[in-house]
């Protein structure tokens, strides 16, 4: 059986996520936590206030990814449905019966979330930058959350691993 747990929906997209979501949200708040606590020397309750502000800020960050595709590719005239949220990732969906599309729309639409969080990025970045002189755990939240968008949501999406946008570019880009 295949569970799959309604979250509503914004900017006419369905959202969902897969129990995964839950269960991977949970790990990395731990280890956010144990860092903190760990390396930072961060009082317990700060440490896991800090590491769920950290989850919060990473999901907000996947969804502005996919908000991404989504505007790309709406002005592309092939939208999106929804999105699926697994594990630490997500996934853009599409009407089933969607045509035969030509490679540039695809492109257009896979390149829309690494835009969208590059742009995230940079003003992640500046916040990073704003919060380093007082330090402290708002400082590391925002590092943290710098370095999600870019390492994570913009550079490691065009990688091609077969699950991300850059497969999808890479698949393609040889076709057009």
């Amino acid at each position: 059986m295949n569970t799959t747990y309604k979250l509503g929906s914004i900017a006419d997209l369905r959202l969902t996520a897969q129990p995964s979501t839950i269960i991977s949200s949970l790990v990395l708040w731990s280890i956010l936590s144990a860092v903190a606590f760990g390396l930072l020397h961060l009082s317990p309750g700060a440490a896991m206030l800090g590491g769920l502000v950290a989850v919060a800020l990473h999901w907000l960050s996947v969804l502005i990814h996919q908000l991404g595709h989504a505007l790309a590719a709406r002005r592309a005239e092939y939208p999106m449905v929804g999105i699926e949220f697994w594990l630490l990732l997500s996934r853009s969906l599409y009407p089933k019966e969607e045509p035969a599309l030509p490679a540039d729309i695809h492109i257009r639409r896979a390149l829309g979330g690494p835009i969208s969080s590059l742009v995230f990025s940079l003003l992640a970045g500046l916040c990073a930058l704003a919060l380093h002189g007082p330090g402290g755990i708002f400082w590391w939240v925002a590092l943290f959350f710098f370095l999600d968008n870019l390492l994570v949501l913009t550079l490691g999406a065009i990688l091609p691993l077969g699950f991300t946008d850059g497969s999808t570019l890479l698949y393609w880009i040889r076709r057009w």
